[in-house]
Parts: structure tokens; C-alpha cells; sequence
């Protein structure tokens, strides 16, 4: 079954399909951002707002989203139930 995160602002993708959730800052990081931008494959969530958070798909997509890495991994850790609770 697949299982939709929040990405902020109403936007949500695929928890199987990520394959890096990575910081924007580094200059290899705003190159593939560039390089996703001349090809069409960059989807951009961030409503207007800084980006702080990349997203790497399964399917060569980057995602561009204003909520922190840390955060979307957080989402992503699967939580399992206590056993009798």
C-alpha cells in the first residue's frame, strides 16, 4: 500500500519513491536543482517560500519543498504500534 507524506503546504508524495532527502546549500545541490530545471523535471512545492529541503524520486524528479530535511524524515520513519496498546 502506498503511504503519502506531507511536504508542506498541502503537498504530499510517495514515501517508497524517495530516494535522498538532501539541503539545498551546497553548490552540487543548486547544480542539480539547475541542471533539473533545463531538463523539466524539477517540481517546485515550496508556494514561493526559500527551499529548504530537496527531495530525490525514484523517477529522476526533484522535489522542491520549504520544509526542513529533518522534518521530512522524520515523516518518513515508519512508526509501529506497541504490542497491546
Amino acid at each position: 500500500m502506498e503511504q503519502l507524506i506531507n511536504i508542506g503546504f498541502g503537498n504530499f508524495v510517495n514515501r517508497y519513491k524517495i530516494i535522498a532527502v538532501i539541503s539545498p546549500d551546497s553548490a552540487p545541490a543548486k547544480r542539480m536543482i539547475q541542471n533539473g530545471k533545463d531538463q523539466g523535471t524539477v517540481i517546485d512545492a515550496t508556494q514561493g517560500r526559500r527551499t529548504r529541503a530537496i527531495i530525490v524520486m525514484e523517477n529522476a524528479n526533484i522535489v522542491l519543498s520549504a520544509v526542513l530535511p529533518e522534518t521530512i524524515a522524520g515523516r518518513c520513519v515508519q512508526t509501529q504500534p506497541i504490542a497491546g496498546q
